[in-house]
């Protein structure tokens, strides 16, 4: 019974205030060796299949990796062209020059096993300049966002977590929704569309931006229902994620602009080389990332190469 009351009283006490939190901080860095030392079996399985492929196998292999990078060369050629192309019309049209995002690699190492929620955990944390609120995909498409960090690990929110909502929209067409979780990780839900909406089977729904915390043009989904009730308002239209929730183990995180990250850490960019820190981005951890807000429409971004901070976010930031 004392053991009981006592649990509920810190479950209030986490609840309502942020007294628990540094506690949870320096639990969470002494339970990260056990994270580890979880995926030792897992480690070992691969080390020992390794070592026992055929030599025949790593040929086949060898010969369809190399043909796979072929193909990809060939569309990063034309993805570089059309990018060049996209930045001279910005220009032409005085808007701002496309940036490229800078990623970080990080490898899921746990998986909340609570049955409401849908939150994983993964190797990179505040040394490695991991802030809240920052987006997070895999090799498909949109995964989630950060919603706690720790010295060496972080907690990442699922896009299809019932508490989760981005603004998206439907590639073929322009229009606007929102993409909600279901507390599912098979299907999302786009909510408010109206029943006349021009939404079809195969859609294709990409990250809008328009929330300043998802970068703009990421996959997000694929329409797989549109059901439609004359005597509704609204349609209840299914979206399958484009990302491999339950199967993917490496991650991207994601610093761009968007993300309001400002001077952020060295990080990788997507063809594997090291990005070299700027001078600007060597300033302390707490002054450089910035905390989340409640509505993502007050989160503006940043621009780490001519904006310095104000002395409002300097304060925010302290």
């Amino acid at each position: 019974m004392a053991l009981t009351v006592l649990s509920i009283a810190l479950m209030v006490v986490d609840a309502r205030f942020a007294a628990l939190k540094p506690l949870r901080s320096h639990l969470g860095m002494l339970l990260t060796p056990l994270y580890y030392v979880a995926e030792l079996p897992v480690r070992a399985w691969d080390t020992v299949y390794l070592q026992l492929t055929s030599r025949a196998d790593l040929i086949a292999e060898n010969e369809g990796l190399r043909a796979e990078a072929l193909l990809t060369k060939r569309k990063l050629q034309k993805l570089a062209a059309l990018t060049e192309q996209n930045v001279r019309l910005r220009e032409l049209l005085n808007s701002s020059e496309l940036l490229d995002e800078r990623v970080l690699v990080s490898e899921l190492i746990g998986v909340d096993p609570n049955a409401f929620t849908q939150r994983i955990l993964i190797d990179k944390g505040e040394r490695d300049g991991v802030f809240l609120g920052q987006p997070v995909l895999d090799a498909t498409g949109l995964m989630g966002q950060v919603v706690e960090v720790l010295p060496f690990s972080a907690r990442v929110l699922l896009i299809t977590d019932s508490s989760h909502s981005l603004p998206v929209q439907i590639n073929r067409n322009g229009l606007r929704a929102v993409a909600s979780g279901t507390g599912n990780s098979e299907w999302l839900e786009l909510r408010h569309v109206g029943d006349t909406a021009d939404i079809r089977v195969n859609d294709i729904v990409v990250s809008s931006g328009l929330g300043q915390r998802f970068p703009a043009g990421y996959p997000v989904g694929r329409v797989v229902a549109v059901n439609r009730d004359s005597s509704q308002p609204f349609a209840d239209v299914r979206v399958e994620p484009t990302a491999q929730l339950n199967r993917s183990r490496y991650l991207l995180l994601v610093f761009s602009p968007e993300s309001g990250y400002g001077a952020v850490i060295p990080a990788l960019s997507l063809d594997g080389n090291v990005v070299e820190e700027d001078e600007a981005a060597q300033v302390p951890g707490n002054a450089a990332r910035q905390e989340p807000v409640a509505d993502e429409t007050l989160a503006s971004p940043q621009d780490e190469s001519t904006a310095p901070p104000s002395e409002e976010q300097q304060n925010h930031a302290q």
